[in-house]
């Protein structure tokens, strides 16, 4: 396999220290977080300060994994910082104007002393749990949980992706399986000779399911490492409706239908059990559950997979031999698996694939985190701040938890769709403040029928908002906002994949401060104080003190030790199981109830949930929806990452904007001739939820009868006042995706299977394109009144794709 790019090499001046002097400037050394906006992999960057202004950033080519590479988010990080749009100082504007662009610079007091008020008054007359905290990624990696818990005593923590369709699901359901978070491909990233340290062995095959990583170095996985993997003889199977880069360098594509993961997981289970391929020593020892999983996935042979997931029966038997036989191997899977709502199944019978493989912890394939080291703290400890403390009552009154408690009590957040229906209707009981935390949840991010939570929103009696960008949420619904600073201002740290794999923990170093912006913890800390002090121990503290206790009581090492190293790599050790290293109580195993890693889920079993991996269709195919499908006839996917964005964020940057400058949906020519579509066209996509448009890229890397569309746009140059709000309705491919359409546990959402038509937008079309996103195709309000999908319909034949 040939690959242009040359290995890379550590410069002559490895070993910098973590501030120097050159050419003038102060440079530093230092990792990233968001922004510029990636899940925590901690890329090191050296950053060059003259007269208190960032006037380069390179790649650090100290750094012992990402040696200087950068992605173009990163280099961009000057103009985020100075971009005159960026929220530096506190703002607020009367309740009766939000959508207006009426906003005045205040005083940090001064918006304290306004969201005070407010939490005051509803606390008194409602309870604390008519408070939500809306949380996205965040920018030190903080979601709703903590903001809820600590800071508004609320047990509301929500992070508004119906399903919680990203990251959520695979945590939860490697907890109770494996009983650690999600187990990410070991690519020896806390190993001190990285690829040929003696510890290390590179996986002869590596499985990327639905990831594409070298765009977005998701969840502690270091994209570029799988190209330095394949350089060094490892070979990828890409599973993934699209043809991504990596997956033209692929010995083999499955490109199945979107949706159907559980069934291929399950069929290529299917083969390495009847050809007895699996480690039958680390079955007998180490797996509960194994008899019942055969029986259940002999249930599912090839060929009845290769009709429902539309692939040849040949490529599950292929792709199941390799894997198995590869000595090791690896998956690294993605968000496309969240993105269903039979993602959990597919989860739980990726996670058995890895088991009954003896993949699991070992060099080269799954590698998990040492319970008895500080790793395996962390997150623990950030999540469940406050949540012990709470009152019995409250956490019993978190939305969602008598129809989804495996959700609700895993996660200590209320359920996304729930928490839009309580906005809507009151029911359990009415929302009157909310806290939207670094989330642009109307743009097409996350939330599934935006103008359903835009309407219920600007009902709310208070709403604020803590960001670095004004956006169209923060514009048509707040009153407040409090800036907060990128990773270039903020003393932290970043652990990988959140502490979950034991790679290594990088420094966020300080190099520079705009206006008044601070980072998430320290306005955690600031509003604490001011609303629930008596949560907050050690409050007389300054903020270093205060973080030492919150964050770095998960480490061995203290802040001062990683902020001059920049970066420590973690101790790495294999077959954990085998030592006590899994498990806090220090005991032999998996942190499970059984001890074991549990193919049969006893909890799942415990909450109503069928306890064995099981395939069941999406709602809104041609299958579970066929008289809709006669009308709506592709299979719209949406979410893929586009490199020089994170989601929403980054539109506003003009050399990002350059890379892509509209937003784009992929169709195959067969297609785009059927529809008299030219490349470059603007379309219009549209069904009974939504109409948005986007312009054509027409490429055969996508199938017949599937769409590729991209999320997360809006347009900061144009109008910012409500209804326009910088056009973020015209090209909301969220307004397609259909409210409350789960799986049992609460979990997963149909962004990848939805069903619309495409036509050539006309000028009309494009003239009233705000209209559209207001209103259905047809000018008349929307009307969202079907909720509730059954996944155990009798009619529904998986098999009729």
């Amino acid at each position: 396999m040939e690959f242009n790019d040359a290995a890379v090499e550590m410069r002559d001046d490895v070993g910098k220290p973590w501030r120097y002097e050159e050419d003038g400037c102060t440079v530093t050394r230092t990792c990233v977080w968001s922004a510029p906006g990636c899940h925590p992999v901690g890329c090191g960057l050296k950053v060059y300060v003259k007269d208190g202004e960032v006037v380069k950033v390179e790649g650090d080519e100290n750094h012992p994994v990402t040696k200087g590479r950068l992605c173009v988010r990163c280099l961009a990080m000057k103009d985020f910082l100075y971009h005159p749009d960026r929220i530096i100082y506190p703002m607020k504007r009367d309740r009766a104007d939000r959508g207006k662009d009426k906003w005045e610079r205040c005083s940090w007091d001064e918006a304290i002393a306004i969201i005070k008020k407010n939490y005051d008054e509803v606390k008194e007359n409602y309870g604390v749990e008519s408070m939500v905290a809306f949380m996205g990624t965040g920018r030190q990696g903080n979601i709703g949980a903590t903001g809820a818990h600590r800071v508004l005593g609320s047990p509301n923590g929500c992070y508004p992706l119906s399903g919680f369709s990203c990251y959520g699901p695979r945590v939860s359901i490697t907890m109770d399986v494996v009983g650690s978070s999600y187990p990410e491909i070991d690519y020896a990233g806390g190993l001190p000779g990285g690829y040929d340290d003696p510890a290390y062995q590179i996986p002869e095959i590596i499985i990327q399911w639905g990831k594409e990583p070298i765009y977005s170095s998701p969840d502690g996985l270091f994209g570029h490492s799988i190209i330095d993997l394949m350089k060094r003889g490892a070979k990828l199977i890409n599973i993934n409706p699209r043809i991504t880069w990596t997956g033209s360098r692929a010995i083999l594509n499955v490109q199945l239908r979107p949706g159907t993961d559980a069934a291929l997981a399950m069929a290529m289970l299917n083969v390495i059990i009847s050809e007895n391929l699996y480690d039958q020593d680390f079955v007998e020892r180490w797996c509960y559950g194994f008899e019942q999983l055969a029986e259940r996935v002999a249930e599912m042979p090839p060929e009845k997979a290769a009709e429902i997931c539309c692939v040849p029966a040949e490529q599950i038997y292929r792709a199941a031999r390799l894997y198995a036989n590869a000595k090791p191997a690896s998956i690294a899977w993605g968000v496309s698996i969240d993105q269903s709502p039979n993602g959990a199944q597919a989860g739980q019978a990726i996670l058995a694939l890895m088991s009954i493989t003896g993949n699991m912890d070992v060099p080269g394939g799954q590698v998990l985190v040492d319970m008895t080291a500080g790793d395996g703290g962390m997150q623990e400890d950030i999540d469940s701040v406050g949540w012990p403390e709470m009152k019995q009552e409250l956490k019993d009154a978190i939305i969602g938890r008598e129809e989804f408690p495996f959700y609700t009590g895993g996660l200590k957040m209320s359920q996304a769709d729930r928490q839009l229906d309580a906005l809507e209707t009151g029911k359990p009981y009415a929302i009157h403040f909310c806290w939207l935390g670094e989330t642009n949840l109307i743009a097409p991010t996350c939330s599934a029928q935006p103008k359903r939570w835009y309407d219920a929103l600007r009902k709310v009696d208070f709403n604020f908002a803590t960001d670095t960008w004004m956006t169209p949420t923060i514009q048509g619904c707040c009153d407040v906002v409090l800036p907060l600073a990128s990773s270039l201002e903020m003393e932290t740290i970043v652990p990988t994949h959140y502490g979950g794999s034991p790679n290594y923990v990088g420094a966020l170093n300080k190099c520079v401060k705009c206006g008044e912006a601070v980072p998430e913890w320290e306005l955690y800390r600031i509003l604490g104080l001011a609303l629930n002090p008596e949560a907050w121990e050690n409050r007389e503290k300054d903020f270093k003190e205060f973080y030492d206790i919150a964050m770095m009581r998960a480490y061995d090492f203290d802040y001062d030790e990683v902020q001059k190293k920049v970066v420590i790599q973690r101790d790495v050790s294999y077959r954990k199981y085998e030592t006590g290293k899994l498990r806090p109580d220090g005991a032999k195993g998996f942190n499970t109830s059984t001890g074991r890693i549990q193919l049969y889920s006893p909890m799942f079993e415990a909450v109503g949930e069928d306890p064995l991996p099981y395939y069941f269709e999406a709602p809104t195919t041609p299958v579970s929806t066929p008289d809709l499908a006669k009308d709506y006839p592709l299979t719209m996917m949406t979410g893929a990452r586009e490199i020089g964005y994170f989601h929403s964020e980054g539109r506003q940057i003009e050399k990002l904007r350059d890379l892509c400058p509209d937003p784009l949906v992929e169709l195959n020519p067969v297609d785009a001739d059927e529809h008299g579509i030219k490349e470059g066209d603007w379309v219009r996509i549209e069904n009974p939820w939504g109409v948005c448009f986007l312009r054509a890229k027409i490429t055969p890397i996508i199938k017949e009868g599937y769409i590729q569309a991209q999320h997360g746009w809006w347009f900061p140059e144009e109008d910012a006042e409500a209804p326009h709000l910088y056009g973020v309705w015209k090209s909301n491919i969220n307004t397609l995706i259909p409210h409350s359409r789960m799986g049992k546990l609460g979990f997963g959402a149909p962004f990848r299977t939805t069903l619309v038509k495409i036509s050539k937008a006309s000028e009309e079309d494009l003239v009233e394109a705000d209209r559209y996103g207001l209103e259905g195709a047809d000018g008349k309000p929307l009307d969202h009144t079907d909720n509730f999908f059954r996944i155990d319909d009798p009619s529904l034949d998986p098999a009729a794709c």
